[in-house]
C-alpha cells in the first residue's frame, strides 16, 4: 500500500547507515526476503512485477523496521 516503508540500518565499519523503500504509488507494496546471508527489500507492484531491490549482507544488519501505513478500521475486506 502506498507509504508502506522498511528502514534498514546497515554497519558501514566505523558508523551506521540507514536506508529506506517506500511504496511510492497507490497498489504498490514493500517484501522482506532473506535468504543465503542477504536481506532483499523490494518495491512490487499489485501484479508482482518488482520495481526495484535493495540488497544487504545480512550479517551488517542491525535493524530492520518495517512500518506500515496505519489502515482505516472500515477497509479490511475479512471484517
Amino acid at each position: 500500500m502506498k507509504g508502506d516503508r522498511v528502514e534498514i540500518v546497515v554497519d558501514a565499519g566505523d558508523t551506521t547507515r540507514t536506508y529506506e523503500v517506500v511504496a511510492s504509488r497507490a497498489g504498490r507494496r514493500v517484501e522482506t526476503t532473506v535468504r543465503r546471508g542477504v536481506v532483499e527489500v523490494s518495491e512490487v507492484t499489485r501484479s508482482g512485477r518488482v520495481v526495484r531491490t535493495a540488497r544487504f549482507m545480512a550479517n551488517r544488519v542491525l535493524a530492520l523496521v518495517e512500518q506500515p501505513v496505519p489502515r482505516e478500521e472500515g477497509s479490511d475486506k475479512d471484517g
